[in-house]
C-alpha cells in the first residue's frame, strides 16, 4: 500500500516564472491572492514578470516560496491527490508543511515568514557571512574541516541535505578556509552560494530570539497530519513545542538525511514536494531505496501523479 510523504522546499528553489505552469488554476491564483491580501502586496505579479534581483531579496522570497507550496498542497487536495502520512520542510518549508497539516493558519503564516526573513537578514551585517556547498565529501570530513577552519571565528555544517551534500555558514573567511581544508580532505568541490546571511549557523541566534518573541503572540494548533521538524527529526503536538522547534531552526541545522531516514522508519514509498524546483524529489531518489518521487512543477504533474497514485 502506498504511503506519501508531501515535503515543502525552502529559500534556492526559486525562480521568475515558476508558477507559470499554475497560471490557469484558480486555487493557485486564490492562493496568491489571498498572501497578497495578507502582505498588501502583488505576490503573483513578483513571480511571473520579477525582476529576479526582488524575487530573490530574504524577505520577498521565504513569503513567495511559503505561499507558492501552499497553492501547490491544495491545488494538490483539489485534484483528488491522496493525503500524506508525513509532512516535511526544509527550512522555510517547514512553515509551509505546518500549514499543510493545520498546525498554522495561512494568513498568519506569510507575515510571520516575512518577520523571519528579516531577522536571519538583520542578525549578522553584509558581508560578514558567507554559506558554501560542500559536494563529494562525508559528514565527518565537513565537519571536520569545519573545527580546523574556525580559528576563532565561527563555521559549521547547516545543512545535511545528503551524504555527500553537506552546505556550511559562518564568518565569510572561516568557511573559505574550511571549503579548502573540505577539498584536502577529500571533497570534491566547494561553491560559495549567492545567499545574504549564514543561514542556520550559531551567528543567527539573535534571529532565533526575535523569532521566539513574535512566535509566541501567533496562534498554533496540534497538527492533523505529523510535521517532522528540521532541528529535532521530531513530531510535535503541543503548540509550544513546535513554536520552540521553529525559533531553534533559524539559528541550527537542517537534519535532511535524518528527516528522510525517518520516512524509511515510517514506511513511506511515495515522495511529493510541493512547490517550485525538484531539488528534495531528488533528494528523496538518492535517501531512499526504492522510493516514487514526484515533483509537482506545474498542473500536469499533479494531474499525472494522483492518476499514478490512484491507479
Amino acid at each position: 500500500m502506498a504511503r506519501l510523504a508531501f515535503v515543502f522546499p525552502g529559500q534556492g528553489s526559486q525562480s521568475v516564472g515558476m508558477m507559470a505552469g499554475f497560471a490557469a488554476h484558480p486555487v493557485v491564483r486564490e492562493t496568491f491572492a489571498e498572501a497578497s491580501a495578507a502582505l498588501g502586496e502583488d505576490l503573483w505579479a513578483l513571480v511571473e514578470s520579477g525582476p529576479a534581483e526582488a524575487l530573490a531579496r530574504t524577505t520577498n522570497t521565504q513569503p513567495v516560496m511559503l505561499t507558492a507550496g501552499v497553492a501547490v498542497w491544495r491545488a494538490w487536495l483539489a485534484e483528488g491527490g491522496p493525503r500524506p502520512v508525513v509532512v516535511a520542510g526544509h527550512s522555510l518549508g517547514e512553515y509551509t508543511a505546518l500549514v499543510a497539516a493545520g498546525a498554522l493558519g495561512f494568513t498568519n503564516a506569510v507575515p510571520l515568514v516575512r518577520f523571519r526573513a528579516q531577522a536571519m537578514q538583520d542578525a549578522v551585517p553584509a558581508g560578514v557571512g558567507a554559506m558554501a556547498a560542500i559536494i563529494g565529501g562525508d559528514e565527518a570530513v565537513v565537519v571536520a574541516a569545519c573545527a580546523e577552519a574556525a580559528q576563532g571565528e565561527v563555521v559549521e555544517a547547516v545543512n545535511f541535505n545528503a551524504s555527500n551534500q553537506l552546505v556550511i555558514a559562518g564568518h565569510r573567511a572561516a568557511v573559505e578556509r574550511a571549503i579548502a581544508l573540505a577539498r584536502e580532505k577529500g571533497a570534491k568541490r566547494g561553491v560559495l552560494l549567492p545567499v545574504s546571511a549564514p543561514f542556520h549557523c550559531s551567528l543567527l541566534r539573535p534571529a532565533a530570539e526575535a523569532l521566539a518573541t513574535r512566535l509566541a503572540t501567533v496562534p498554533f494548533a496540534a497538527p492533523q497530519i505529523p510535521v517532522i521538524h528540521n532541528v529535532d527529526v521530531a513530531t510535535h503536538a503541543e503548540p509550544d513545542a513546535i513554536r520552540a522547534a521553529l525559533a531553534r531552526q533559524a539559528a541550527s541545522p537542517v537534519r535532511w538525511t535524518a528527516t528522510l531516514r525517518a520516512m524509511v522508519e515510517q514506511g513511506v514509498t511515495h515522495v511529493a514536494e510541493g512547490g517550485p524546483g525538484a531539488v528534495l524529489a531528488g533528494l528523496a531518489r538518492r535517501g531512499i531505496a526504492g522510493v516514487v518521487a514526484y515533483a509537482l512543477e506545474d498542473s500536469a504533474a499533479i494531474q499525472a501523479a494522483v492518476r499514478e497514485m490512484q491507479g
